[in-house]
């Protein structure tokens, strides 16, 4: 038997392309699931979501912030 065996492990799935959601800078109860306690924008590693997901949560929260719907840091 081998002393390291690989794990076969499934694919994850981004949670914004299965229930086909469209972010939005509005939606602010979205945007904070993707956002660290201190404020700061989770990366792709954390969150599970795909790069074109990741790129609209991104540019959403920079207007949402701009906007003064979310903060900029969280003291």
């Amino acid at each position: 038997m081998p002393k390291f065996i690989k794990r076969l492990s499934r694919a994850r799935r981004c949670p914004l392309c299965i229930e086909d959601i469209e972010v939005d800078y509005k939606d602010v109860s979205l945007l904070r699931k993707y956002l660290s306690e201190r404020g700061k924008i989770l990366g792709r590693a954390r969150t599970g979501i795909c790069a074109k997901h990741q790129r609209q949560v991104t540019r959403s929260v920079k207007r949402a912030r701009y906007m003064a719907l979310l903060p900029f840091v969280q003291a």
